[in-house]
């Protein structure tokens, strides 16, 4: 009962701190800085922790957190495309320290710098293409398809719990995740749609649609979030099982870690900006 307690107001304070950081670009970019550099900074602590791995933890996070803010400035068109050249930099020095650190296995130092780079900074940074869209005119800043992006990982994670807590009966992956069913998964989809529509029809209703998608177009983003999102919780399950380990950290409490919280993000960020720009194209 304590943990669950625990869980609960933990939980609360963290979709507070989401929903209300989106509601104005600087507390965006300030959260989800943050939320970059301790994402990173636990990913290259747990791999460091495997033989022969040294990863730079603190030019890793940095170098993460630098490329938010300079996707932030570029998306917000406040810096020219100049600004990546630093983050440019710290990779090629990241790459070539490896010539002179003698470490027993540089491939895989090379391996998990870039993949914390790839995994974790690249994703969050891609929220700046989300957040910052030009109307032809000039750059306006709108949380409404970042911040929907969580709600339907939220909301799928809801809808998976319930219907595979009652229904569930046919494992969807087992060999990484025995607790998730295919009747969660399939529940949680139909929540997602379900919350897809009902944003759909408020924001249509009150001229707030500045993604100006269709009722099928919003159902379909959110069915783009429940795939790549399960499939990056399945991807976090099957590093935390490679390592042997349950939580990824202890930061949030009855929560684990940074990589716990943000995993379904992790791909379904990316996957978004793929599905809605592909929608500009056709």
């Amino acid at each position: 009962m304590k943990n669950l307690i625990v869980r609960t107001i933990t939980g609360v304070f963290f979709v507070a701190a989401i929903v209300v950081g989106f509601l104005n670009p600087q507390a965006m970019v300030a959260l989800f800085s943050l939320v970059t550099g301790l994402t990173v900074w636990e990913f290259t602590g747990l791999v460091n922790d495997r033989p022969y791995i040294t990863v730079n933890r603190f030019i890793c996070t940095v170098s993460g957190v630098y490329l938010f803010l300079a996707m932030a400035g570029y998306n917000s068109g406040l810096t020219p495309a100049t600004v990546f050249i630093p983050y440019l930099v710290s990779i090629i020095y990241l790459l070539v320290a490896e010539l002179y650190l003698q470490a027993k296995d540089p491939i895989n130092n090379w391996a998990y710098t870039m993949l914390s780079q790839v995994y974790i900074a690249l994703p969050f940074s891609l929220l700046n293409v989300l957040a910052f869209r030009s109307n032809g005119y000039s750059i306006e800043y709108s949380y409404l398809a970042p911040l929907s992006i969580f709600v339907f990982l939220w909301t799928n994670d809801t809808g998976a719990y319930c219907c595979g807590s009652l229904l569930g009966r046919h494992k969807l992956f087992p060999r990484i995740s025995p607790g998730k069913s295919w009747e969660g998964s399939i529940g949680g989809g139909l929540f997602v749609v379900a919350m897809a529509l009902a944003i759909w029809h408020f924001t249509t209703l009150h001229g707030v649609n500045d993604l100006g998608l269709t009722a099928y177009e919003w159902a379909g983003l959110g069915l783009v979030v429940v795939v790549f999102g399960t499939w990056g919780d399945l991807v976090e399950s099957l590093f935390k099982r490679t390592l042997g380990i349950k939580d990824s950290g202890n930061i949030l409490p009855g929560h684990g870690g940074m990589l716990d919280r943000f995993d379904s993000s992790l791909l379904a960020i990316p996957a978004a900006v793929v599905y809605l720009y592909t929608l500009t194209l056709v």
